[in-house]
């Protein structure tokens, strides 16, 4: 299992490499729920209930370096199935890209702040949320960040994304957001 996440890892990595970064046009993209046939769902948020919309730019970090000195345009979620914590290979681009940027600024930190949905007891869904948050921070390390720039924690159910009781809202809820420190 590791060996094909340091492989993915490093195909990756040399696959982007040479990519140059653009900002995605909010308005050229439709958004759709994780519960949809798209690969990429939309996200509202960092998990904290912000006000931030999709497509908004997260602020410059304190102290950046002048190339690079603001976080790229990303979503921020990762998405799960009922009662799983990998990480499928569809958000595995949006995680190089966190950690591309996390690489190119060395005092920046990031928070990956892990959520299940109401399913479950509380002290399972914290576990769960925990290893979802560990999972993207494992392989933001296999991809070259140091590990004291990534937390780890868990939320469990305690920060839904949708306060509904259906497949829809709990397919919304099992993630892992990318909060900046």
């Amino acid at each position: 299992m590791i060996k094909r996440i340091s492989f993915a890892a490093l195909a990756i990595t040399a696959g982007l490499a040479g990519c140059a970064t653009t900002a995605e046009d909010p308005q050229s993209t439709s958004a759709t729920s994780p519960s949809s046939s798209s690969s990429t769902p939309a996200t509202t948020g960092t998990g904290t209930r912000s006000a931030t919309a999709p497509g908004t730019a997260i602020p410059p970090v304190k102290g950046a370096t002048a190339t690079g000195n603001t976080r790229p345009d990303l979503k921020r979620s990762v998405y799960y199935e009922f009662d799983k914590y990998d990480v499928k290979p569809e958000y595995r681009t949006l995680v190089e890209s966190h950690a591309r940027w996390l690489r190119s600024n060395p005092q920046a930190r990031l928070v990956i702040e892990g959520n299940a949905d109401e399913q479950g007891s509380r002290e399972y869904n914290l576990a769960l949320g925990q290893k979802r948050a560990e999972s993207v921070s494992k392989i933001m390390t296999l991809m070259g960040v140091r590990s004291e720039q990534v937390e780890a924690i868990s939320y469990g159910e305690e920060r839904p994304r949708s306060n509904g009781h259906d497949e829809k809202a709990w397919s919304e809820n099992r993630r892992a957001d990318f909060a900046q420190r």
